[in-house]
């Protein structure tokens, strides 16, 4: 089964999003973050992969995560 796939299934995503996000946190990840939402507010960027589904994809939990680290947002 692909991982697209497993993600699919509820528990198993929140695991993932759950793990993503403790990962995020470390404090050398959680300082790379705050550097990205300081420079949303002067200078846009995207970020991408390609997955499917974003509703079961890491970008909309490192939406998330840029959101509660001051990030400016669109779209």
């Amino acid at each position: 089964m692909s991982m697209a796939r497993k993600l699919d299934d509820p528990a198993t995503w929140k695991r993932f999003a759950s793990r993503y996000e403790a990962e995020m946190a470390r404090p050398e990840n959680s300082r790379v973050l705050d550097a990205l939402a300081a420079l949303s507010h002067r200078a846009n960027f995207s970020m991408g992969c390609y997955c499917e589904n974003e509703q079961r994809c890491h970008r909309s939990v490192l939406r998330k995560i840029l959101k509660k680290h001051g990030a400016k947002m669109t779209g």
